[in-house]
C-alpha cells in the first residue's frame, strides 16, 4: 500500500499496536513509525499540547437546551442544506449500527440521524447535539481532527486519544463554501468499532457533497436576487462595488477602479472572487467593526437587505468634481472632458409603437451602460439579435455572433474556442481564432444558448470566470475581457430542473433577464412594421406595392405570428418581389393568413375556407418559381431559404421547376 493510502484509511489490524503505542506516547516512549499513522501522531501531538485528559471517558457536557436551539438559527443555512442528506441517512444507516452528525466549524453537533440503538450508545460519550468535538475538546477524533486538517480522516478506536471513545470507529470530512472555499462545518458517521468498514469514509465525503451542492445552488439563488437588486445601481457615474454577504466582491462597474484610486484607496477587483472581510455582513446586515479599509467612509456604504435578510453590501465611491472622468470604449475609466456630439441610436433598428416593447428597450439602454451579462429571452424571430446590437451599442470593440443550436458538437466546440495548428484531421493550416476570443474587447452574441451541449457547458463557464480561453489543441491560456449577451427561446429553469442545463452557468449568464414580447403581444406593431418593411424593401428592389390595404392589415393584424416579426418581414419581402399590383390585398396574402379572418366579417378575404400552413407554403413556394421563371437559384435567393431547403420543400410538396 502506498504511504498516502496507508494515512488515508485505518487498519482494525494494527488494533492492539496501536494501542501499545498510545501507552508509550503517554508514557513520553518512542512510537512505531510503521504502525501509527503520521495523521494520527500528528493529532496525538496536538492533544497533549491542548492538556486533553487520555483518560476522558466522553466528551464535554452539551449546551442546554435553549443555547442550543439559538446555534441552530445562526446555523439554519447549513441545516436546511444538509436537511436531505441528513432525512436519507435516517433510512440508509437504519440497522447498521451507525450514525450521521453534522457539526459546525468549533465541531459543535448540530444534528444527528441513523441507527436509534447507535445514537443511544453515543449520548453515552455525548456524541450527540450540542456536545463539541473539536480536538481541543476531546482530543484526537474523526470530526476534531478533519476540522484540524480540512480533509477527510478516518479514526478508528484506539487511534483515538481520549480512553472512553476507544470503542467507537469514525470517519469524518469538512465541507466548504462553494464560492470561497472556506470550511462551513463537517459532517462525520460513527458507530461502535464492530462497525467499521473503510468504504464509510467515501460514503461520508459523497454525502458532503451532496449538501455543498445544495449550499451552491442557494447560493447562486441568493447571488441572482442581489445582482437583481443592485443592477439599477451599478450605472452612473459614480465607482460602485457589490459584495455579497460574506465580503467577495461580485461586481464592480467601469468607474470603480479609478474611484478608489481617487479616494488614495487600494482594492483588488480583478475577474474572479476577491474577499474583503470588512465587508461582510452579519445576520442583521451589520459589517464587522474595525475590518473596513481606512480609505472607506461609512457613508459610503449601503447593506442590501430583501425581506429582512441581508444579501450584501455596496461600496459607493463618489466621483471626484475635479476629476472629469468618463468611460472609454474598452469600459476602463479614463481622464476626459464631455462628450460633445451624440452618437448614433444604437437601437434605432428596432421599430415598435407599443409601450411594453418600449419599456423593454428602455431597460436595455439602461443595461448597455454596464458591462455585466444579459440573457435574452424570447420566442423564436422576435429580434433577440437586434438587442444584442444595441445593448453591444457605441462602446466600440467587435460584436460576435454566434448560434448555438444546428450545429454538432465537435463544430460548435471550435467555432467557439478556435483550435490549433493541427489539433484534428482537417484542421486549418495555422489554428483558427474562435468566437470567444475574436470578441476580445467587445460583444459576444451567444444565441440559442440553451442548445449548447451539457458537457461543453463547463468549459464555457470557466472562460467566464478565469477570463482565460484555451484553444483545441493548445495547453497555454489566452486572455480574453468580453461582454456576454446570451438568447433563449427556452425555460433555462425547467431545463435546470431537467438537467439539461448547468445551474451555475444560468447564475452566471443570466445576472439580469430581459424578455422581448412576441409579434402579437404589441399592441398596433404589425401595421407599424408591414409598412416599415414594405417601404424598405420597395427601396432595396425598386418596384413593388405602395400600400397595403386595411382589410389585408386586418387580417395580418388576426394571425398569431408564431414566426414573430422575422415570418412578418420574409412575408412583406415576398409580396414585394411577387405583388405586381399597386397595393397589397387580401388576394395576395397566402391562404393560412386567409383563414385566420371569419368569413363573416365584413371586408372577407377568405371565400375559398380554411387552407393550412403547409398549403400556404406550397403556394408561396409555387408563385416564386412562377416569378423566377423555373430558376431555383433566384427562387431560393427570394425566398431567402437555402437551395437545399428549397429542393426539401419542393419534394415534400410535389414542385418541380415545370411549375412556374
Amino acid at each position: 500500500m502506498a504511504p498516502e493510502r496507508k494515512d488515508f484509511f485505518s487498519n482494525p489490524q494494527d488494533e492492539s499496536d496501536v494501542m501499545n503505542a498510545w501507552h508509550s506516547f503517554l508514557g513520553g516512549g518512542e512510537r512505531p513509525v510503521d504502525t501509527l499513522r503520521a495523521l494520527v501522531d500528528a493529532s496525538w501531538q496536538r492533544s497533549l499540547e491542548a492538556r486533553v485528559d487520555p483518560r476522558m471517558r466522553s466528551g464535554p457536557r452539551p449546551l442546554a437546551e435553549g443555547e442550543l436551539y439559538l446555534l441552530r438559527e445562526r446555523q439554519r443555512e447549513l441545516l436546511e442544506a444538509s436537511a436531505p442528506v441528513m432525512a436519507h441517512a435516517r433510512d440508509f444507516l437504519t440497522e447498521t449500527g451507525t450514525l450521521m452528525a453534522l457539526a459546525d466549524t468549533r465541531c459543535t453537533i448540530l444534528n444527528t440521524e441513523g441507527d436509534l440503538p447507535a445514537i443511544d450508545s453515543a449520548e453515552t460519550i455525548h456524541l450527540m447535539p450540542g456536545a463539541t468535538w473539536s480536538e481541543g475538546a476531546c482530543g484526537t477524533n474523526a470530526i476534531g481532527t478533519a476540522l484540524a486538517v480540512g480533509k477527510p480522516v478516518q479514526i478508528h478506536s484506539a487511534e483515538h486519544f481520549c480512553e472512553g471513545i476507544k470503542r467507537w470507529t469514525c470517519s469524518a470530512t469538512v465541507m466548504r463554501h462553494p464560492l470561497d472555499g472556506e470550511v462551513v462545518g463537517v459532517l462525520d458517521v460513527s458507530g461502535l468499532s464492530q462497525t467499521y468498514n473503510r468504504q464509510t469514509l467515501a460514503l461520508v465525503v459523497t454525502a458532503a457533497s451532496r449538501i455543498e451542492a445544495r449550499l451552491a445552488a442557494a447560493e447562486m439563488e441568493r447571488r441572482y436576487r442581489l445582482l437583481d437588486r443592485a443592477m439599477g445601481r451599478l450605472s452612473g457615474g459614480d465607482g460602485v462595488v457589490l459584495f455579497d454577504r460574506r465580503g467577495n466582491v461580485v461586481r464592480a462597474n467601469e468607474h470603480a477602479a479609478l474611484a478608489i484610486r481617487s479616494a488614495d484607496g487600494e482594492m483588488e477587483l480583478a475577474q474572479g472572487l476577491r474577499r474583503v472581510p470588512g465587508f461582510a455582513v452579519g445576520q442583521q446586515g451589520q459589517l464587522a467593526a474595525g475590518l473596513l479599509p481606512s480609505w472607506v467612509k461609512p457613508e459610503w456604504i449601503e447593506p442590501l437587505i430583501v425581506d429582512g435578510k441581508p444579501l450584501g453590501t455596496l461600496l459607493v465611491v463618489p466621483r471626484s468634481p475635479a476629476s472629469g472622468w468618463r468611460a472609454d470604449a474598452g469600459g476602463a475609466a479614463v481622464g476626459a472632458v464631455p462628450c460633445s456630439g451624440m452618437a448614433a441610436d444604437p437601437f434605432a433598428a428596432i421599430v415598435t409603437m407599443d409601450a411594453g416593447m418600449n419599456a423593454t428597450i428602455a431597460k436595455a439602454r439602461q443595461l448597455a451602460r454596464t458591462r455585466m451579462p444579459v440573457l435574452l429571452q424570447g420566442e423564436t424571430g422576435v429580434g433577440k439579435e437586434e438587442f444584442a446590437r444595441g445593448i453591444h451599442g457605441n462602446r466600440g470593440g467587435p460584436f460576435v455572433a454566434l448560434n448555438c443550436g444546428g450545429l454538432s458538437r465537435e463544430l460548435l466546440a471550435s467555432e467557439l474556442f478556435g483550435y490549433a495548428d493541427g489539433a484534428f484531421t482537417g484542421a486549418r493550416k495555422g489554428g483558427m481564432v474562435g468566437k470567444i476570443e475574436a470578441a476580445d474587447g467587445g460583444t459576444l452574441f451567444l444565441d440559442e444558448i440553451g442548445e449548447m451541449p451539457l458537457d461543453m457547458q463547463p468549459n464555457l463557464l470557466r472562460v467566464l470566470e478565469q477570463g482565460e480561453i484555451y484553444r483545441l489543441g493548445e495547453n497555454t491560456p489566452r486572455r480574453v475581457n468580453f461582454r456576454l449577451v446570451a438568447a433563449t427561446h427556452r425555460d433555462l429553469r425547467q431545463d435546470i430542473a431537467a438537467g439539461r442545463f448547468r445551474m451555475d452557468l444560468f447564475y452566471r449568464i443570466a445576472v439580469t433577464n430581459l424578455r422581448i414580447p412576441a409579434l402579437r403581444e404589441r399592441q398596433g406593431d404589425v401595421e407599424v412594421l408591414a409598412q416599415h418593411f414594405l417601404e424598405r424593401f420597395r427601396r432595396a428592389q425598386g418596384q413593388g406595392p405602395e400600400r397595403i390595404t386595411p382589410d389585408a392589415l386586418r387580417v395580418l393584424r388576426s394571425y398569431p405570428w408564431p414566426g414573430n416579426v422575422r415570418e412578418l418581414r420574409n412575408l412583406v419581402e415576398g409580396l414585394v418581389l411577387l405583388c405586381e399590383e399597386p397595393s397589397v390585398t387580401c388576394a395576395h396574402l397566402p391562404h393560412e393568413f386567409q383563414a385566420v379572418h371569419d368569413a363573416a366579417q365584413p371586408g372577407s378575404c377568405n371565400p375559398s375556407g380554411a387552407m393550412s400552413m403547409a398549403e400556404g407554403e406550397e403556394d408561396l413556394i409555387r408563385r416564386a418559381i412562377r416569378a423566377s421563371e423555373g430558376n431555383l437559384t433566384l427562387t431560393a435567393r427570394k425566398l431567402q431559404i437555402a437551395k437545399s431547403t428549397l429542393y426539401a420543400k419542393m419534394h415534400r410538396y410535389g414542385l418541380s421547376r415545370d411549375d412556374k
